[in-house]
């Protein structure tokens, strides 16, 4: 902060000599005349005063019988009158500076944080349609609004926060998981109504644990997709035997299955492979506004290349983003040979199939029981099967749309 001061006011480099320039030192403490950064240099001092107890020295030269002369002039007082020579520099700076003011009353990056079922492209299209992009002033984006809009319409989202930071706007929203993971109760929207639960594929029943409704089938049976597995209408008897009315509810049980699921896959044995030959050109450019401002490319073009490029937005003191964006273009060049799989290629490219294949089915909760993998050769072409053997669990809701049967006929 000291040094912001003394800047501000303006500070000398100076050179004392003489016959008592130890005194000349004592007797400016004495005074109150601030000294720094002393230096003894034999038959000579320097050392750094503030402008204005530099026009306080006289007298003191005087009595000392030193002599004092400028080195060095610091400070704003020194850099507007030099600046005052060059007008078209001080023009052009506070040009700069006005632009810079005024470019940062504008939005040029909107920031997403804490999304996942809401992807950001569906995100972006919204803050689109409700008049939310880059390039607009920070006093049209009314904050509580927004977040009011995005919970309005993303029943998902339970929490959302938007904020300015720099040219920035940060909206950090958080999902709730459990939304659309479970069916809704149907016994809550109407406890008149009744759903069965039915197999969602063919297979085995390995085991049925019921928890609410009647079962119709039991271990060992072999059921077709649609089949009823517990129904969700509950007979009350008579004392006779007879049934005197129905009770609905939601059938609910655990219901495992034993299926079945087949992969296949093909792969050409021949290719083509990309061989890089290490030549390579680097260029920087520029992205305004969707414009690409690059130098032209000179020399010796490649036939075949791949381009990688990198991006970046341009930043002032980190918060305030610009729309500008300054990128770096790396073309290879390659050029392309005729290859032949191998067995052993072969086997592990769909081995890395299959494994995708298996960890899609046990995110979803199937157990892989066993598999039999085929992989043969005909006409050039490799050719792979799977079937799998799987337990997992099944059971849909439907809801009852007629009167159950009793002995074969309608009640």
């Amino acid at each position: 902060m000291l040094q912001v001061i003394r800047y501000w006011k303006g500070y000398l480099s100076i050179r004392v000599w003489g016959f008592s320039a130890e005194r000349f030192i004592n007797l400016c403490g004495n005074r109150n005349i601030m000294l720094w950064n002393i230096k003894n240099h034999g038959d000579y001092y320097t050392m750094c005063i503030s402008l204005k107890s530099f026009y306080e020295l006289k007298s003191i030269t005087r009595k000392t019988g030193t002599r004092v002369v400028i080195t060095g002039r610091y400070g704003l007082p020194f850099l507007s009158l030099r600046m005052k020579k060059r007008k078209i520099f001080v023009a052009g700076l506070v040009g700069s500076l006005l632009f810079w003011i005024w470019m940062a009353g504008f939005i040029w990056n909107i920031e997403i944080q804490g999304n996942y079922y809401v992807t950001g492209d569906v995100f972006a299209d919204f803050l689109s349609e409700s008049g939310i992009e880059p390039g607009m002033k920070k006093n049209k984006v009314d904050i509580e609004a927004l977040e009011k809009a995005i919970r309005n319409e993303y029943n998902i989202i339970t929490w959302t926060s938007a904020r300015i930071e720099g040219t920035r706007l940060i909206i950090q929203v958080r999902e709730n998981d459990l939304i659309g993971n479970e069916p809704e109760d149907p016994e809550e929207r109407n406890a008149d109504e009744g759903y069965d639960l039915v197999a969602d594929k063919d297979g085995t029943v390995m085991g049925i644990i019921t928890r609410s409704g009647v079962p119709r089938v039991s271990e060992g049976m072999e059921v077709k997709k649609g089949d009823v597995l517990v129904e969700g209408c509950i007979p009350i008897y008579n004392e006779d035997t007879t049934i005197k009315n129905y009770e609905y509810c939601r059938a609910d049980a655990d219901v495992v299955l034993r299926c079945r699921y087949e992969m296949t896959g093909e792969l050409n044995e021949k290719y083509e492979k990309k061989v890089y030959t290490g030549r390579e050109t680097r260029r920087s450019y520029l992205l305004v506004q969707g414009i690409k401002l690059q130098l032209p490319e000179w020399g010796e073009g490649f036939s075949e290349s791949d381009v990688l490029n990198e991006t970046e937005q341009l930043s002032v003191f980190g918060g305030y983003k610009l729309p500008v964006y300054y990128g770096k273009m790396c073309r290879r060049e390659y050029v392309r040979e005729n290859r032949i799989y191998t067995k052993e290629q072969v086997k592990e490219k769909f081995e890395t199939k299959v494994q995708k294949f298996i960890q899609s089915l046990e995110e979803k909760g199937v157990q892989i029981i066993e598999k039999d993998v085929t992989i043969n050769k005909t006409r050039g072409i490799w050719r792979l099967k799977v079937d799998f053997t799987a337990d997992e669990k099944t059971g849909i809701l439907q809801k009852i749309t007629q009167e159950p049967l009793e002995n074969g006929q309608e009640e």
